[in-house]
């Protein structure tokens, strides 16, 4: 093999650095918010709600789409037995990124908005933003040279690349004044640029997923395999049409929701059954030889099956009119974010660096113990949104005979289980992060 440059080596291990980084500053953000629905008026003459949320939200958005690039790049690296195509666009992509980082947290903390969901910093930072993905899918084009005769996740990756970059630039449409200026319209597009966001780092990770699964296995049979295939066209189906059950409640056309329905996370499904049929496929020694990433794509499995039951109930336009916009959706979104996306990042950071985490007893006894804490705690967490859902839900039904002071006083007590559960959950995801973080940085001395 060709030896790795030691910039390029560097500059990938920045991602996953800062990527962490940024999960652990998520999670302080998040108990912070989670603090301030138990304790009404907490922090709030200092650091108020709309500050908290976007903070964590940006945060945990970040945390995904750099462990994402970070994971893709250290994969073809790997499997095309060469270096990156450029490691100079490379470093000017992480710092880039690392910038606009940071300006977005500044801007947060000084109640500097001007944007929407997800991006909601001023949007001239997303300049910056757009330039790094560019950069990005060049090294990617450049690395991987062409198409011909390559496996699922190889399209999986390009399609995921292109996907974002399109539908990152459809979110700021609204600075379009025939979009601004209509509010059907403007709605429309956001969440459809959202939902199909989400799918386009779906694809990224989910193609990371079906590489390790061919690499703790030693055979390319999963992503040659129609089931991959099947997946790889539902994820690009999903990122078409899957948005629209976002939008049921809006007054747009009827065939736009009836097609959502019907394709609404069927893509979970069918990585579900991937990773279960794999699963059953390994030999005893080769669990154990990985046993860390097998760990977490087997948690990440219970949580498809989790995630897609109640994401089947949401897709019902019945249900989803009295579950949108309530802890019910928080449930879906929180489910997907950790149970699914993170775990499989967790499965795929811990292949990484299988060489450099130590396998002493204890620290194998400290990722065991954040492995089980955070998926219980996660469990717990789960349901108390989806009864608080439930509980909005019959509130909104009742037009207005309870007033909503009384509902937030009916809704204390889970507020607190729910404060004590994400608390348990951070503290599982910190031992489960720590072990990683000090990994990474030993692997760039």
């Amino acid at each position: 093999m060709e030896p790795l440059q030691t910039k390029t080596k560097t500059s990938l291990n920045n991602f996953l650095i800062l990527a962490i980084s940024l999960l652990l500053i998520g999670i302080l953000f998040g108990l912070i918010g989670a603090l301030q629905y138990a304790i009404p008026g907490f922090f709030r003459n200092y650091f108020s709600f709309e500050k908290v949320r976007p903070l964590h939200v940006s945060s945990i958005v970040f945390w995904i789409l750099l462990s994402a690039i970070g994971i893709v790049l250290v994969s073809i690296q790997e499997y095309f037995n060469r270096n990156i195509y450029s490691k100079k666009l490379l470093q000017i992509q992480f710092y880039l990124f690392f910038l606009s980082i940071i300006a977005i947290i500044v801007s947060y903390f000084l109640g500097i908005f001007g944007g929407k969901e997800y991006w909601e910093f001023p949007p001239f930072i997303s300049l910056f933003i757009i330039i790094a993905w560019i950069l990005f899918l060049i090294n990617f084009i450049k690395t991987i040279k062409n198409l011909k005769d390559k496996p699922v996740f190889i399209w999986m990756w390009l399609t995921g690349i292109l996907f974002f970059l399109f539908t990152f630039l459809e979110s700021y449409l609204w600075l379009i004044p025939y979009f601004k200026n209509n509010i059907v319209n403007d709605m429309t597009i956001q969440w459809k640029a959202n939902g199909s966001m989400v799918g386009s780092w779906n694809m990224l990770i989910y193609g990371s997923s079906i590489y390790l699964l061919d690499k703790i296995s030693g055979d390319e049979k999963n992503s040659h395999s129609k089931m991959a295939y099947a997946l790889y066209f539902l994820g690009l189906f999903n990122l078409l049409f899957n948005w629209g059950h976002h939008i049921y409640t809006l007054p747009t056309h009827a065939y736009i929701k009836h097609v959502s329905y019907f394709v609404s996370m069927t893509e979970l499904l069918i990585l579900g059954k991937i990773i279960y049929s794999w699963k059953e496929s390994l030999s005893t020694a080769k669990k154990h030889i990985h046993i860390i990433s097998y760990r977490f794509l087997f948690a990440a499995d219970v949580w498809i099956f989790l995630n897609l039951s109640l994401a089947i109930l949401m897709s019902i336009p019945v249900i989803n009119v009295f579950t949108h916009g309530t802890h019910t959706t928080v449930a879906h979104v929180m489910g997907t974010t950790i149970g699914i996306n993170s775990f499989l990042l967790f499965a795929l950071y811990f292949e990484i660096l299988k060489e450099k985490i130590s396998t002493a007893t204890k620290n194998l006894r400290i990722i065991k113990t954040g492995f089980w804490l955070s998926n219980i705690s996660l469990l717990v967490f789960w349901v108390v949104l989806i009864v608080m859902g439930i509980l909005k839900t019959k509130w909104q039904m009742n037009n207005g005979l309870i007033v909503f002071d009384d509902l937030m006083k009916q809704l204390r007590p889970l507020y607190y289980i729910f404060f004590i559960a994400g608390l348990s959950l951070s503290i599982g995801i910190v031992l489960i992060s720590i072990p990683l973080l000090k990994s990474l940085i030993k692997r760039k001395q």
